[in-house]
């Protein structure tokens, strides 16, 4: 019976990630991350922080094929599965397919990952070796292993920074050549990153996520010709969670000295189950007037029951959260909502609201000439009072 109760309440429980706003700036799988996060509950904004140029119109793609073509290398270290078969398909087109194929038979063909190995033989080829990991710093350690010297190493570049790769197979003797199979350049409609940083900046989302060092450097740039990066470098140490995919994309945050938050699978899905263990966890659970209260980012749950709650209203309580139990006069609550002016009625009316929107008007007391309060309840936290 204990069961079938337990089971009855995970069932009606809303989903981790409700009541947060999540922002993705992922211009590649936009659609499948947002999905992700919206199934478990979450509101999202979508803003790409990049766009990626198309790879048959990238003549840079092109000479690197056909030097490769001309002088083969030794090794080839194929690093993405989108890029491998963007690269196979941009040769056809050029009419350079079959023999860039032909070329790649008859070098040591390294893959990065699982994805990558697929697209691989996908292509008719068989790779030499993949690391477990799925690191790009194994490769490189194999590759110094076995000895550098002389060889010639076509590396295919996926926009991100690789740092000291290429700079360690040439200082071990190396001729590397890289393959830029696509590049990234800023969008074409800044709008929505320009929402996506306002929104950061004034605390609007509760988390932001990167999947690419490119798209984390694009957001820092664009805050930067706007007089904005000390703002958004703030909110993202101290308000905003920033979650990566990886190590290499947290690269161009933690330069500015912001903590990021990784999955230890470098994939989508687990960068969704890191949001879902993060978010919920930063939340501090309050018991007010005899009730569970967790205050989210846009909407409050009350006794696990999800309240929608207009952005005022989420302004005035979170500052009685700040101290609860303790009176917060009117003067104060006026500074806290967002433009509301000189006239402390507008306090009354925004909270007379925020009671309705919560369900439970007994949370939020009046003391009569001096302002609101928390119904805090005494026994779940004692040091609080009517100071």
């Amino acid at each position: 019976m204990q069961e079938k109760t337990e089971a009855a309440e995970r069932a009606s429980a809303p989903p981790p990630l409700a009541g947060f706003t999540v922002g993705v700036t992922a211009a590649r799988r936009a659609e499948e991350l947002g999905a992700l996060l919206e199934r478990r509950g979450a509101e999202v904004m979508h803003a790409p922080a990049l766009r990626i140029v198309p790879l048959p119109d990238d003549t840079e793609l092109l000479s690197a094929t056909k030097e490769l073509i001309g002088s083969g290398p030794d090794v080839v270290v194929a690093t993405t599965a989108i890029g491998f078969r963007g690269w196979i398909e941009a040769a056809d087109g050029w009419g350079l397919g079959d023999a860039l194929l032909e070329r790649l038979r008859g070098v040591e063909l390294l893959a990065r990952g699982p994805k990558v190995k697929g697209a691989i033989r996908a292509a008719g080829l068989t790779e030499e070796w993949s690391p477990a990991s799925e690191s790009m710093a194994e490769v490189l350690d194999r590759l110094l292993e076995q000895g550098v010297a002389g060889r010639r190493i076509a590396l295919q570049l996926h926009g991100e920074p690789l740092p000291g790769f290429i700079e360690a197979l040439r200082a071990g003797g190396a001729e590397v050549v890289g393959v830029p199979v696509y590049r990234w350049m800023p969008p074409e409609d800044i709008g929505p990153l320009d929402r996506l940083l306002d929104a950061t900046v004034h605390r609007s989302l509760d988390a932001v996520t990167f999947t690419s060092a490119p798209a984390a450097a694009s957001l820092l740039d664009r805050a930067r010709e706007r007089g904005l990066l000390t703002e958004l470098v703030e909110a993202l140490r101290h308000d905003v969670l920033p979650a990566c995919v990886g190590p290499v994309t947290a690269l161009p945050l933690q330069a500015h000295d912001i903590p990021t938050e990784q999955p230890e699978r470098f994939r989508l899905g687990p960068l969704v189950q890191l949001v879902c263990a993060e978010l919920p966890g930063r939340v501090r659970p309050l018991v007010v007037g005899g009730r569970q209260v967790e205050i989210r980012g846009h909407a409050v749950l009350v006794d696990g029951e999800l309240r929608s709650v207009p952005p005022a209203g989420m302004a005035l309580l979170r500052a009685l959260a700040r101290r609860p139990g303790w009176v917060v006069s009117r003067a104060d609550l006026l500074r806290a909502l967002p433009g509301a002016g000189r006239d402390e009625h507008a306090v009354e009316t925004a909270m007379a609201r925020l009671r309705t929107a919560l369900g439970a008007p007994k949370l939020i007391q009046t003391v009569v000439k001096r302002g609101y309060r928390l119904a805090l309840d005494p026994a779940a936290d004692t040091k609080y009072g009517d100071a």
